[in-house]
């Protein structure tokens, strides 16, 4: 950990911040996070790429970590990440990279290798499957009417709920809640942090000294971004139009992820309907993984990535 070097780079007009391990123009691999997590998300997977001969960049999305907001992140949309991606290559001359993301981190990746795909060696997703953002994404007529991400999609209700508690406790919170197997549903008498148990121990794979550093990087950067980005922005209409990724992938689920509780997600993978858009696509589950597989089973998870990064490179 020690040996990752960090540095601001310039992107549309914001200083973006990013975490570098490994080094030269080629064999790259850019590892985009989700919500709550940051680039720290990344740090196993950082030092089994570099080790393995890659370039390994993690950065953090606008408005998250340290990394500049941009000036209304109400107005922004996926796009905007897209952008965020794609210069963040061009400002460290990679032509072509390897994109791994992790949940809402999976929309740009999956955006930008349909819209650039000479961009693109391969897309590696955890945890979400190929559905590029749009209102056909979630069906959110069929998610229980307390869940999470709805109730997250109004503006101002996560705002009151958060602001209850510290940071530290909140993304404590998130992450406790995120470990589980079942849909994140409160009450009508509940907010979504009433949900979580404060007595809980934190899981062995996520310590202390972690949740220091992600509530360091949530006290600096707040939640207003990150609340836009996924969960106010996902129910976009993008107007692709048949959308397809050619390039080679990698999708890893864990059994006990909630995401496949989610209205017909478990179908959709299993029956590899998903290969209808990324018809070159490897479908991998591991039977004790949870949302946050990256950092709760590292070393399963390294090897995959190594695999397939070495299987695809030219």
């Amino acid at each position: 950990m020690e040996q990752i070097e960090h540095k601001h780079v310039e992107v549309s007009g914001l200083k973006l911040h990013l975490a570098e391990l490994g080094t030269g123009p080629t064999k790259a691999v850019l590892f985009l996070h989700g919500f709550p997590e940051i680039w720290y998300s990344w740090r196993h997977q950082m030092v089994a790429a570099a080790a393995a001969g890659y370039r390994a960049i993690a950065f953090d999305f606008r408005g998250y970590g340290l990394s500049q907001h941009p000036p209304e992140p109400e107005k922004a949309s996926f796009y905007d990440l897209v952008a965020d991606v794609v210069g963040v290559m061009d400002s460290l001359g990679i032509s072509k990279a390897f994109l791994v993301g992790k949940d809402f981190g999976a929309f740009p990746a999956f955006l930008v290798a349909g819209l650039h795909p000479e961009r693109v060696c391969g897309v590696i997703t955890l945890g979400i499957p190929f559905m590029p953002p749009g209102v056909h994404v979630l069906p959110m007529h069929l998610l229980p009417k307390g869940f999470y991400v709805l109730r997250w999609l109004e503006p101002g209700r996560a705002e009151a709920d958060f602001g209850r508690f510290d940071v530290k406790t909140v993304i404590r919170n998130i992450y406790m809640l995120f470990c589980g197997c079942e849909l994140q549903v409160a009450s009508d008498e509940q907010e979504i942090m009433d949900l979580a148990d404060p007595f809980a121990p934190l899981p062995p794979w996520f310590t202390e000294e972690d949740l220091n550093v992600y509530s360091s990087l949530y006290e600096n950067s707040g939640f207003r971004t990150a609340l836009h980005f996924p969960y106010r922005t996902v129910p976009q209409d993008y107007g692709l139009k048949d959308p397809k990724i050619t390039a080679p992938g990698m999708l890893i689920m864990g059994e006990k992820d909630y995401v496949l509780k989610f209205p017909g997600m478990e179908e959709y993978i299993k029956s590899e309907r998903v290969k209808e858009f990324m018809p070159n696509l490897e479908i991998i589950f591991h039977e004790e993984g949870n949302h946050l597989i990256q950092e709760q089973l590292p070393e399963e998870v390294n090897q995959l990535l190594t695999t397939f990064l070495n299987k695809h490179s030219t």
